[in-house]
């Protein structure tokens, strides 16, 4: 199964921009730090995940 690196750096970016929104929210206030914190958990996951390369499969 083949996924691109686009499609990984963008479920990454979903799975770590909910999980900090999530973790913000625990009060019901966000504030201008936690929002900041989110978006730099959501930017350095896409550029963690779409700069590392996908591992060769090996020829069968």
């Amino acid at each position: 199964m083949k996924i691109s690196s686009t499609a990984k750096a963008l479920v990454s970016g979903l799975a770590a921009g909910a999980t900090a929104a999530v973790t913000a929210a625990q009060d019901q206030v966000l504030t201008t730090g936690e929002g900041v914190t989110i978006v730099l958990a959501i930017l350095g996951a896409w550029g963690i995940t779409y700069a590392v390369p996908n591992r060769k499969q090996p020829e069968a």
